[in-house]
């Protein structure tokens, strides 16, 4: 049996501590986390080094950094059973990411669709850390000999530049990094916003209403998914062109588990104020336990820390076993 558990594929997942969740981001990614956690050796980590390409105020990326290594645990991520780490608190990430700078051509890294979306962005601090993020990516990915990675179809060309720089670097030098597979779990539905249903919903959206963050209060909830757009037909039922509609199901599908058909059969003959009574009511029965458990952790900082500690040990552990495998392969003298 104890072989067995050696013997676990390893998943790596981070995210950057960039504001709070929304609940789109809750359903379609980070629910499914805690569920790999039984299967697999998984390393989560809130990724901070990559979060400063946009230089954010010293005193917020600490603050948020805290909070969402808190909201990973209020996920129910067992630190203890997982390895739960802050991406800074492990060198091996940006050590291991020169090295891999100096094995990615140019021409690669400037195909990124990411690096010209936020260059067009962010006109007036187009840096080179934001060229070379991938790279970072790489890097994070890996350290760990990771065979899955879960990720959004916005991620796909990180993972496919991943596996080129690891089979460059396999290629003159032996096998040294794993080659990682896209994780293909369970995947929610897309949720959209609630206030413009034909955009993906986000946390940077300009309209409070068009979002629900994963720690926003019963009330708040109720009062957003009751102001969700929707149509002037008032039946229940999905199809194309009815966007506020479908949308609202995909989140009462993913809260309760409920088929389109059960759903459809559930409203009819009622209108729209029942319905987004009942998903307002299976929202908030969703995110209620993690936000009442984010609150307890966010207030025991001694806790947390201790905890980011026992991450850091454990990530490094597995990280610096690559770094000096990859180190030594480049040449550099070991002491």
């Amino acid at each position: 049996m104890e072989n067995n558990q050696e013997k676990k594929q390893t998943v790596l997942s981070l995210i950057q501590p960039t504001g709070t969740p929304t609940l789109g981001n809750y359903l379609g990614a980070l629910k499914n986390w805690k569920n790999m956690s039984d299967g697999y050796d998984c390393f989560f980590g809130v990724a901070d080094l990559h979060s400063i390409t946009v230089r954010p105020n010293p005193a917020d990326l600490r603050r948020r950094t805290t909070e969402m290594y808190a909201l990973l645990l209020a996920l129910g991520l067992d630190p203890h059973k997982n390895t739960v780490f802050v991406q800074s608190h492990v060198p091996a990430h940006a050590q291991l990411a020169w090295i891999l700078d100096c094995y990615t051509q140019f021409g690669e890294a400037s195909r990124m669709t990411q690096f010209k979306d936020k260059s067009e962005k962010h006109p007036d601090n187009v840096n080179v850390g934001l060229f070379a993020y991938p790279v970072l990516m790489a890097s994070d990915i890996l350290l760990y000999q990771t065979d899955f990675v879960p990720i959004g179809i916005d991620q796909k060309q990180h993972l496919e530049i991943t596996r080129n720089i690891a089979d460059r670097f396999n290629g003159l030098y032996g096998n040294t990094f794993k080659l990682p597979e896209p994780f293909i779990g369970k995947s929610g539905a897309k949720i959209m916003s609630l206030q413009e249903p034909t955009k993906k919903m986000s946390k940077s959206d300009t309209n409070p209403k068009a979002y629900i963050s994963v720690l926003d209060d019963d009330n708040t909830i109720m009062k957003k998914i009751k102001s969700a757009v929707t149509d002037s037909e008032a039946r229940v039922y999905r199809k194309d062109g009815k966007d506020g509609v479908n949308n609202l199901m995909g989140i009462y599908s993913c809260c309760t588990g409920k088929t389109d058909e059960e759903i459809e059969k559930e409203f009819d003959g009622k209108g729209y104020g029942d319905f987004k009574t009942a998903v307002g009511e299976a929202v908030c029965d969703e995110l209620r336990p993690l936000r009442e458990e984010y609150n307890r952790l966010i207030s025991d900082k001694a806790y947390l820390t201790e905890c980011m500690k026992e991450g850091a040990e454990k990530a490094s552990y597995t990280a610096e076993r690559t770094l000096r495998k990859a180190m030594k392969k480049v040449g550099f003298l070991q002491i």
